[in-house]
């Protein structure tokens, strides 16, 4: 409140106020060098002659409760402005093999990230079954956008939990339709493959020609087997034996195979590093695993071995969460992983790309297709998995 100077007389001051004028008089200072003791200064207030006394009071409390209404406001808290979202972050759930250094997550994940400015981060959760295990315990709390890496014969479980939106993308257009294993498209196919034993050429032990084979006891300690309970690779190896050797047939290899394991290995990742740093020279994996090896070691050393008895086939899918608050951002991830992400993803997991447009690395000649592709139908796997499951845990597990 700003008190205008009217006028100046000798020894008074006239202030205004709106609403109020009010006199101060201010006596002159003194002659100090003459002054007696006492106080150099004397104030006398006096009011107009046509407000009185009243108005002084008036505004003096006029002031006070101003004073106390900014004295409240400057001690108001600042409101912080609500953070604004300035960028979108996808949460993938994949399994380890996608995210090692090996995989090709380390290098999608960044050309991705470069091209669409989205982020991706990845939560790696073990192996496929863990992985999808994973997403139906949390069920509607799961944080996930993205589950990648769900294969055909696991999909059924998948599709029970009701977790996942379906997503017509136009990349499937560029897909061959007998890899569409789902015809609501919740899973969409991204790289598929053929389970072959993975041997190494440098062994003394003799090349096993058929899975029969693999009974010898000349093969004692030289086997990497792996749990279907916990493996996507796994439990490919028990339904490629239930199709070859069928119900009544196929515990009867397991238990002889099982003799000459060297173990059984929770995951894909630990059977083949065991396999790898030489522990045994047979493993379980792929008819494509010896690409990685010809690519990146410039060796021919693993050989993928072909049976004449067939192969089982598997095909790995992607879907998108229901929950999903990135919608859009999620399938613009899965575009990428069918379009610009399929030679990538198809050498680092060891699987062949779904996509009719892409062209293969020259190492993929050593990774021969089988003449006979087996498969057994989700509804079928869907319906008698568990007792399989259980029937080979009484078998195997001691």
């Amino acid at each position: 409140m700003v008190l205008n100077r009217l006028t100046e007389q000798k020894g008074t001051n006239i202030l205004l106020m709106p609403g109020v004028a009010m006199c101060l008089r201010l006596d002159p200072l003194p002659d100090l060098d003459n002054a007696s003791v006492g106080s150099a200064f004397d104030f006398k207030f006096r009011t107009s002659h046509f407000q009185g006394g009243v108005l002084v009071k008036r505004l003096i409390s006029s002031i006070l409760v101003l004073v106390l209404l900014l004295t409240s406001l400057l001690a108001q808290p600042v409101q912080e402005k609500p953070e604004v979202e300035t960028e979108k972050t996808l949460t993938l759930y994949c399994y380890d093999a996608f995210s090692s250094e090996w995989g090709s997550g380390p290098t999608l994940i960044p050309l991705f990230e470069e091209k669409t400015g989205i982020k991706v981060d990845v939560v790696s959760t073990g192996d496929a079954v863990e992985m999808l295990n994973r997403a139906i315990s949390e069920g509607d709390q799961c944080p996930a956008d993205i589950v990648m890496g769900i294969s055909d014969d696991t999909a059924s479980a998948a599709y029970r939990s009701g977790l996942f939106a379906s997503y017509d993308s136009p990349m499937l257009n560029d897909v061959d339709s007998s890899l569409l294993f789902d015809s609501e498209k919740r899973l969409l196919p991204f790289d598929y493959g053929a389970f072959a034993f993975v041997y190494d050429t440098q062994s003394t032990v003799p090349e096993p020609k058929s899975l029969d084979d693999l009974k010898d006891p000349i093969y004692k300690d030289k086997i990497i087997l792996i749990d279907p309970r916990t493996s996507s690779v796994g439990l490919g190896l028990l339904l490629w034996t239930i199709e070859v050797y069928g119900e009544d047939g196929y515990l009867d290899w397991w238990r002889s195979v099982g003799e000459n394991a060297l173990t059984i290995a929770d995951s894909w990742s630990s059977a083949y590093g065991l396999f790898t740093e030489g522990e045994a020279p047979i493993v379980i994996s792929y008819t494509t695993s010896p690409v990685y090896h010809a690519m990146w070691e410039n060796s021919t050393r693993y050989k993928a071995l072909i049976f004449p008895e067939g192969h089982s086939q598997t095909i790995e899918g992607i879907g998108i969460m229901k929950n999903s608050k990135h919608r859009a951002e999620a399938e613009a991830f899965v575009d990428f992983i069918l379009s610009e992400g399929q030679v990538e993803t198809a050498v680092a997991n060891s699987m062949y790309p779904v996509s009719s447009k892409v062209v293969l690395p020259e190492e993929y000649k050593y990774a021969p297709v089988p003449e006979k592709l087996l498969r057994i139908e989700a509804e079928t796997i869907s319906a008698n998995l568990e007792r399989w499951t259980d029937e080979w845990t009484k078998a195997m597990i001691r």
